[in-house]
């Protein structure tokens, strides 16, 4: 696997964007179609996991889990770890595995992402 950078993050929340608006269907507010909800919903928040994963590092044995992010995250700013728990509730439960339908759900899990994804960004350009 190649390194990873912010712009690949950010590519990911590109790629959410464009299934919404290209295949997801919205009428009156709501999408149309649940699999591109879900789908937008997993690239976001692999955009945010590949970006936390920039500033985190490794884990030491097996494999992250949301858990492991809450726990990393509650050591270093616990703002930024408010902004993470509303991103996995909502992009990845809420769009992910339910495909929650209504376009401001998605439009502010979209919002929690670019945020994450900027913050690891200013972090690392100041580091």
């Amino acid at each position: 696997m190649g390194t990873t950078t912010v712009q690949e993050a950010k590519r990911y929340l590109e790629n959410a964007r464009t299934l919404l608006r290209e295949k997801a269907r919205k009428e009156d507010g709501i999408y149309q179609d649940p699999k591109y909800v879900k789908l937008a919903g997993h690239a976001a928040y692999t955009g945010v996991l590949l970006a936390l994963d920039l500033l985190l590092g490794k884990k030491g044995k097996g494999r992250k889990d949301v858990d492991w992010y809450k726990a990393e995250l509650s050591r270093m700013d616990r703002r930024l770890l408010g902004r993470f728990v509303g991103a996995y509730d909502t992009l990845h439960l809420s769009m992910s595995y339910d495909g929650n339908p209504l376009a401001s759900v998605a439009a502010a899990g979209l919002q929690e992402a670019e945020s994450i994804i900027n913050w690891v960004e200013n972090r690392m350009a100041a580091s």
